[in-house]
This record gives structure tokens, C-alpha cells and sequence, in this order.
């Protein structure tokens, strides 16, 4: 029999950056943590190795990518961080084609970045009983950052979920993660809204978030896949609204999470 336990933790940084790999003119960063970042930290968390050589996945990708994850952002203005960019000048001459030249980068960074994990974790599986482990006591053997290794992290809050169960569908329902949003338009989730929320005279007081993420890596390409994701925590559905992608499970009796 297999012993599942629901975990979540609050990761947080003064900084954070998720580098966007489709940009080179400046530095772009992810919004939202996503799951291949957030299977990096774990991976340092517990030790595991990482990207070593090319065109072979690290060890805690292989190791965790099994793992359902959910993620909800704290301390957001509408699902928003606070970013701004800063400059790096590069005049080693090494990092730029023309001779002596002077390579000038601008990173967009993340202020204050917080976020509430998910996990959803096999007791018997030996790797994330260690995982368990160190996140409870509050242990790393490598120091985890957000994103980039100029940006510590740290976490606090872990919580075990005694009570927690797949949603039914069975009532109205807000999410409070981050889910994908399985082909539903923004004006589906407006016109779904409970109690007058979704009238277009009152749809200042609610918001919808979207952001493109990666969600895995391609295992022949090497590459990001990615999912398109929703955050409106204040938006209600109705029950007959049922969302195809992901698996959905209620926390505590009110609380609707994605794991993915």
C-alpha cells in the first residue's frame, strides 16, 4: 500500500531570476516558480547532483520528476512580483565576439519572491522519504537559491496535511494554486463566477493571471515543454466547471489545490 503524504512549505528570497531562454536581448525572468526550477531546489536540498554534461538530464530531475508539485505565490499585487532590471557590464573580452569589446547585460530580477509548495510525496520511495526528511527539519546540503546562485533561498512554514482528498466536484469552488487552464478562455472563467462576481460592472474586484511555463524537460530535444497557467484565487466556479489537465485535490475540507 502505498503512503502518500501532502506537504507545503513557504520558499522564500530577496531575489529571485528565472531565466526565460527565448530572449537574449535582455534577461526576461519566469514570473511564477515552475516545476523544473522548483525540482532544482529540492535536488540541492537533498544533495543531488545537477547538470554535468550535455544532452543528459541531472540527477534530480530523473529522480523527482515523478513527484506531483503545486504552487501558489504569496505576497502578490494580482498575482504579480515586483521586478526591476539591473545592469552587469562584462569586460574580461572574453564574453564578447569582438576584441576588448564590453558585453553590458540587463536582468530583470524579482523582488521578494514568495511561494507556498506543494508535494505530494511516496513514503516508500527512499528518495522522498529523505526529502521529507530534510524539509521538516529545516536541513540542505547544497544551499538552495531562486533561480540563480546569487539569490539564497530559505524556507519556513511546513505543514503536513492529515486531511486531504481528490476534488469531487461536488461544490462551488475557488483554486488556490497556480493550474493549467485546459483550453477554458478568460470570459469562461468570468461568466462561471458566483454570486455576481463574473458581472463585467463588478470584474475589477477579481483578477485572472496567465503566464506561459515550463511544466518538464523534453527527454530527447533537452529542451523546456510547457503549460499554460492561471492564478485567480478570488475567482469563484461553478461545479459543473471541471478543468481536463491535472489532478485536483481539496486541502483541509475548503482548500483546492492543482498537482501536476
Amino acid at each position: 500500500m502505498i503512503n502518500e503524504r501532502l506537504i507545503s512549505f513557504d520558499l522564500k528570497a530577496d531575489f529571485g531570476f528565472f531565466k526565460k531562454p527565448d530572449i537574449n536581448d535582455a534577461y526576461l525572468t519566469y514570473n511564477m516558480l515552475h516545476k523544473p526550477a522548483l525540482l532544482g531546489i529540492l535536488g540541492a536540498i537533498i544533495g543531488l547532483k545537477g547538470f554535468e554534461q550535455n544532452k543528459r538530464l541531472p540527477d534530480y530531475y530523473t529522480l523527482l520528476k515523478h513527484v506531483k508539485i503545486g504552487i501558489k505565490p504569496l505576497e502578490t499585487d494580482n498575482g504579480n512580483f515586483l521586478k526591476c532590471f539591473i545592469g552587469y557590464n562584462n569586460a574580461t573580452g572574453m564574453a564578447s565576439k569582438e576584441e576588448g569589446g564590453i558585453l553590458q547585460v540587463r536582468e530583470q530580477t524579482l523582488i521578494h519572491p514568495v511561494y507556498r509548495c506543494f508535494l505530494l510525496l511516496n513514503d516508500g520511495n527512499e528518495t522522498e522519504r529523505i526529502l521529507y526528511d530534510y524539509l521538516k527539519s529545516y536541513r540542505a546540503e547544497f544551499l538552495p537559491y531562486m533561480g540563480k546562485n546569487d539569490f539564497s533561498a530559505w524556507w519556513e512554514n511546513f505543514i503536513e496535511y492529515t486531511n486531504f482528498s481528490c476534488f469531487a466536484y461536488d461544490r462551488n469552488y475557488r483554486i488556490d494554486s497556480i493550474f493549467r487552464k485546459s483550453g477554458v478562455k478568460a470570459s469562461d472563467f468570468i461568466s462561471k463566477a458566483e454570486n455576481g462576481r463574473g458581472n463585467r460592472a463588478n470584474s475589477q474586484s477579481m483578477y485572472i493571471y496567465f503566464e506561459k511555463l515550463p511544466v518538464s524537460f523534453n527527454e530527447e530535444l533537452f529542451q523546456y515543454e510547457y503549460g499554460d497557467f492561471v492564478y485567480s484565487p478570488n475567482v469563484t466556479f461553478s461545479k459543473d466547471t471541471k478543468f481536463s489537465d491535472g489532478d485536483f485535490y481539496v486541502v483541509e475540507e475548503n482548500q483546492v489545490i492543482e498537482l501536476f
